[in-house]
């Protein structure tokens, strides 16, 4: 039987920030930036929300994330509905540092480890309400 997990995470799509380094005298530090901590305590907290008590996804996985980034204000009436319908988002952030943060968050709940992701699909596109919609599903044990 193949599970399957669908979750929706309101607001504009981020990418995972580098870890950064505090230096102290003679030693460093590496550090999370706080904007990443923070998103990703919020992907794990509605999927938590949304699968309460959920048993972990097993065997191969296929993720599929869609970034929904919104139209520019300047956009005129032509442009923004062309952007709506046939245009990528193709500014920052970079697709491999959107699926990093969300599934980062995820190990440990979703499934036991992200290795697990076998097929990996990520999508930036524009759209009318900014998020970023998430499906994880079994593909095999």
């Amino acid at each position: 039987m193949n599970r399957k997990r669908e979750f929706t995470i309101p607001g504009k799509p981020q990418g995972k920030g580098r870890p950064r380094t505090r230096v102290h005298g003679t030693w460093a530090q590496l550090y999370t930036p706080e904007k990443t901590r923070n998103y990703e305590a919020q992907v794990k907290a509605i999927y938590e929300s949304t699968y309460p008590r959920a048993e972990m996804l097993e065997g191969a996985l296929k993720a599929t994330i869609k970034a929904t980034f919104a139209v520019p204000v300047s956009a005129t009436k032509a442009k923004r509905a062309q952007m709506l319908h046939d245009v990528w988002f193709t500014k920052k952030c970079d697709a491999d540092n959107i699926a990093k943060i969300v599934l980062d968050p995820l190990n440990g709940l979703a499934y036991a480890d992200d290795s697990q992701v076998a097929q990996l699909i990520v999508t930036k596109e524009y759209g009318e309400q900014e998020q970023v919609h998430v499906t994880l599903e079994e593909i095999g044990l």
